[in-house]
C-alpha cells in the first residue's frame, strides 16, 4: 500500500474518498462535540461493536440480515447517552435538503450514530432541561465539506482522553495495490493507551506514513514496562468510535467484514482495546464507485482498513490539544 495522496489526491483523510463530506461542531465550554459524515448519495454501510459498554442509534439496521441497505449519514458524538440526540439534528438538516427514504408522503433520512463517554472531562455539563447535542448535530451537518478532515480536539474528539494523554479525532487514507481507496476516521477516547510505555512512541508506529505522528518508531528495547496495563481506572467509561470507508463496491456483509478488520487496527493502536468499559464501535461504508475485480480483493481492502484505522487513532492523539486542568496532550509532553 502507498499513501493515497501520492497517487490520486492531496487529501489524505476520510474526505479524500469522493462522495463523502465531514462536518464538526465543537463546544469548548462543554468540552465535547459532534462529527457528521454525510454521503452525497446513500451508501452501503455496516457496523461492528466490540467494546463492552457501547452506545448507538440504528445500529441494528446495519446488520447484513436487516432490510436497510444504504444510509444517508453516520454520526460520531460525545456526550454519552445524551449525545444520541445529535443524530436527530443531522437528520433534520438532511430532511431540509430533501434527503431520506421516501415513505408515507415524507422523507426519513437514515442516520446511524455511535457515542463516546466524555462527561467527566471537566467541561460544563449543566445544560438545563435538554442537551445541546441535537443542535450540535445540526451544526455539524450544515458545516460538512469535502476538504481535508480537521484533526485533534475537534468535533467528536473535542473532549476525548486516553489513559496517558489527551485523545482526539484523527483520519488517514491509503490506496491498495489494486487501486481501491480506503480511509478511516477515529474519535479516540480509549480507556487504554496509544503509547508504548510512557511514550513518546505510538503502538501504531509500524503503519505510520512519513512522520504523520512524530516519526518516533518503536523503542529499541521493549521491557515489561512497555506492555504494562495502563488505564483510566476501573470504572471510567471511555470508547473509541470511528468509520472506515472505501470507493469499492461492497455488499453489507462485505462492509461488515471491513469493519471487523478495521477493529484489528484499533487493537494495534491502543492497549488494551475492546475493554468492558469501552464501547468501541466502527462503521464501514462503501461508495460503490469501483467494482471488485475479484472477491479476494476484500482481503486486501481489510488489510488496508487495519492500517488506516491504526494511523487514524495515532493521528488523533498526536494532533490533540489540551484543556486547562485536563490531561496534557502528546505535544505538551513530547514535542521538541
Amino acid at each position: 500500500m502507498i499513501p493515497y495522496s501520492e497517487t490520486m489526491t492531496s487529501n489524505h483523510s476520510l474526505t479524500g474518498i469522493a462522495g463523502l463530506r465531514v462536518g464538526h461542531a465543537t463546544d469548548l465550554l462543554l468540552c465535547s462535540g459532534v462529527t457528521a459524515v454525510l454521503f452525497d448519495a446513500p451508501f452501503v454501510a455496516s457496523v461492528v461493536v466490540l467494546g463492552g459498554a457501547p452506545g448507538g442509534r440504528e445500529l441494528g439496521s446495519l446488520d447484513p440480515a436487516m432490510t436497510v441497505e444504504r444510509v444517508d449519514a453516520i454520526v460520531l458524538g460525545g456526550g454519552s447517552a445524551f449525545g444520541l440526540d445529535a443524530a436527530g439534528g443531522v437528520q433534520a438538516a438532511l430532511r431540509e435538503a430533501g434527503r431520506g427514504f421516501a415513505v408515507a408522503g415524507t422523507r426519513v433520512p437514515l442516520v446511524p450514530q455511535a457515542i463516546l463517554f466524555d462527561l467527566a472531562n471537566g467541561g460544563n455539563k449543566d445544560w438545563g432541561r435538554f442537551s445541546p447535542y441535537r443542535d450540535l448535530g445540526y451544526q455539524a451537518a450544515c458545516a460538512a465539506i469535502a476538504d481535508p478532515v480537521g484533526l485533534g480536539s475537534v468535533g467528536a474528539g473535542t473532549g476525548a482522553t486516553t489513559a496517558m494523554v489527551k485523545g482526539g479525532l484523527g483520519s488517514a487514507l491509503t490506496v491498495t495495490a489494486g487501486g481501491y481507496a480506503v480511509a478511516a476516521m477515529a474519535a479516540v477516547n480509549a480507556i487504554g493507551t496509544p503509547l508504548v510505555g510512557d511514550g513518546p512512541w505510538f503502538w501504531a508506529a509500524p503503519f505510520e506514513i512519513g512522520a504523520e505522528f512524530g516519526g518516533h518508531g518503536w523503542p529499541v528495547r521493549m521491557g515489561p514496562e512497555a506492555t504494562a496495563l495502563r488505564t483510566k481506572g476501573r470504572v471510567q467509561p471511555s470508547t473509541t468510535i470511528g468509520i472506515v470507508a472505501t470507493d469499492a463496491a461492497l455488499t453489507k456483509a462485505q462492509a461488515q467484514r471491513l469493519a471487523i478488520m478495521a477493529h484489528d487496527g484499533l487493537a494495534r493502536a491502543v492497549l488494551p482495546a475492546h475493554a468492558p468499559m469501552d464501547g468501541d464501535t466502527i462503521f464501514a461504508a462503501a461508495t460503490g464507485a469501483r467494482p471488485l475485480a475479484d472477491p479476494r480483493d476484500l482481503t486486501e481492502l481489510g488489510h488496508a482498513a487495519t492500517g488506516v484505522f491504526a494511523r487514524a487513532v495515532a493521528r488523533g492523539v498526536y494532533e490533540a490539544t489540551s484543556f486547562p486542568g485536563g490531561l496534557p496532550s502528546w505535544r505538551d509532553r513530547f514535542a521538541d
